[in-house]
């Protein structure tokens, strides 16, 4: 603890976005140049050190919080580096990414406010790469073993890594055409410029790692004959598995899954296309869904240039307070404001979401394009729909964005592996991370496709774990760290 009293000093200050119409002329990171270290260094010295830190807990990953909190107080960027890099592979895009659960556990809100760890965290990480600290760590010797991860995703990014530091010869095969899953084509440049995921996808090439893009397991290549191939496989393929909206008129032009709207829009940035496909430039938009995904797709639609924007959440407005079924330390259910809702917010002169409202049909014009969508309240709680409150709003392009069952089902990859599926829709495993008992052995499962679709930071700590359960049965034993179980859930009410 660097400062006893700096919880006393100090009021939380987060580091300030770039201003509103700035930032919407623009596709770059909302906090670009926004590093400002001496306020970062500040408010790491407001973290207290307790005794039992639950922000470790907080944290799917156990990220040694107080640790760099004190050591970027100092300014000592080596130290803080070593301890974040100790727990997580990829603090660049959890600094940016991770909607920040630690925060929430942090022994300062139980009655004030947390201190702005993942800002502390993001500035850590811009150092590693600034100061040199991010240097290739290659195996000191190869164990003549092969691994084999399908997916490039952050589950398969951080199992290869690890597998590869071990001394094992790792390939990622991945279906895209670039490697990063997500990462790549499903979060906006907004949010995580793509070349921070470059840099680490060279730094894993540099180490020994190998990457085979555009090879679609299960279809382009038999998975069981990969799995034969090698001495493990990893699949952390994701949840693909998209959620649908049967109402009438979904089959109208306009109507489109928001993964495939922000796939599209990210491969304009990517240099692709001089224009994407799908855009809502000019267009009432409308996205079905009150999540993140859903917030990606309002800040995409912004900056393309949409006449209106409007976000449906099926769910009751959140209180700006824990409820006293969400005590601390878990992540609760309150009234956040992300980026892109301050966006629309600045541009619209209101919130752009409307709450406890259900999609009940959509209506087209002659030509077969959406053009209007009819809405109901609905009950909180039951769902059930309000009498009397039916309405229609425009809509020229309604976006999708409803989350995900689980693993695509019934592909190639799952039954040339024979992959089962649990009670959830994911892909079974055992306690050790291990394909269920229909797989041949040797094939774990790990990220969304074990767990279903979470965080990026849940993503990163089941790869580790999945990683130290394959050297543990390609070795006999483990020194790599394993984070979590796959029975562990989110610590959330």
């Amino acid at each position: 603890m660097t400062d006893p009293h700096g919880f006393l000093r100090f009021p939380r200050r987060p580091v300030p976005a770039r201003p509103v119409r700035e930032r919407l002329g623009d596709w770059n990171e909302v906090h670009a140049g926004q590093a400002l270290l001496p306020l970062v260094r500040e408010q790491a010295g407001r973290c207290m050190d307790c005794g039992i830190p639950f922000c470790h807990h907080g944290c799917p990953l156990g990220n040694l919080v107080p640790e760099w909190n004190a050591y970027t107080r100092r300014e000592d960027w080596r130290a803080a580096a070593e301890r974040l890099h100790a727990t997580n592979n990829f603090p660049e895009f959890t600094g940016r990414l991770c909607p920040a659960p630690c925060e929430d556990a942090c022994v300062l809100a139980i009655d004030a406010a947390p201190v702005t760890i993942k800002n502390v965290e993001r500035a850590i990480a811009d150092q590693i790469w600034e100061r040199g600290y991010a240097a290739p760590c290659p195996p000191a010797r190869h164990s003549g073993r092969t691994v084999a991860v399908i997916g490039s995703g952050p589950a398969g990014l951080a199992a290869a890594q690890q597998l590869t530091r071990t001394g094992h010869t790792v390939t990622v095969y991945e279906r895209a055409d670039r490697v990063g899953g997500l990462l790549r084509y499903g979060i906006p440049a907004f949010k995580m410029e793509k070349h921070r995921l470059d840099r680490r996808i060279g730094q894993m090439r540099a180490e020994g790692t190998e990457f085979r893009t555009g090879v679609d397991v299960g279809v382009d290549l038999d998975a069981a004959e990969l799995a034969a191939r090698h001495d493990a496989l990893v699949v952390a393929v994701g949840a693909g598995e998209r959620r649908e909206l049967p109402v009438p008129g979904r089959e109208l032009g306009g109507v489109h899954q928001a993964m495939d709207y922000l796939t599209l829009a990210n491969r304009v940035a990517e240099g692709d296309r001089p224009s994407p496909v799908v855009t809502a430039e000019g267009r009432h938009v409308v996205i079905i869904g009150g999540g993140d995904t859903g917030s990606d797709c309002m800040g995409t639609a912004l900056r393309q240039g949409a006449a209106s924007v409007v976000q449906l959440d099926i769910n009751p407005e959140p209180g700006q307070e824990r409820r006293d079924t969400e005590p601390w330390p878990v992540h609760p259910k309150v009234y956040r404001v992300s980026h892109a809702h301050e966006e629309a917010r600045v541009r619209e002169g209101a919130d752009p979401r409307v709450f406890s409202s259900a999609t009940l049909s959509f209506e087209g014009d002659r030509t077969g394009r959406v053009c209007a969508l009819r809405l109901v309240e609905v009950e909180p709680g039951t769902r059930a729909p309000l009498p009397g409150t039916e309405r229609g709003i425009p809509a020229d392009l309604v976006l999708l964005a409803l989350g995900f069952h689980g693993p695509e089902r019934g592909t190639g990859l799952m039954q040339q592996l024979g992959l089962a599926l649990d009670d959830r829709g994911n892909f079974a495993r055992d306690e050790g991370f291990a394909a269920g008992p229909a797989t041949a052995s040797g094939v774990f499962v790990a990220g969304d496709a074990g767990r279903g679709q979470s965080l990026v930071v849940w993503a990163i700590a089941e790869g580790r774990s999945a990683a130290a359960a394959a050297d543990r049965y390609l070795s006999g034993s483990t020194a790599l760290p394993a984070p979590i179980a796959p029975g562990d859930r989110p610590m959330t009410a």
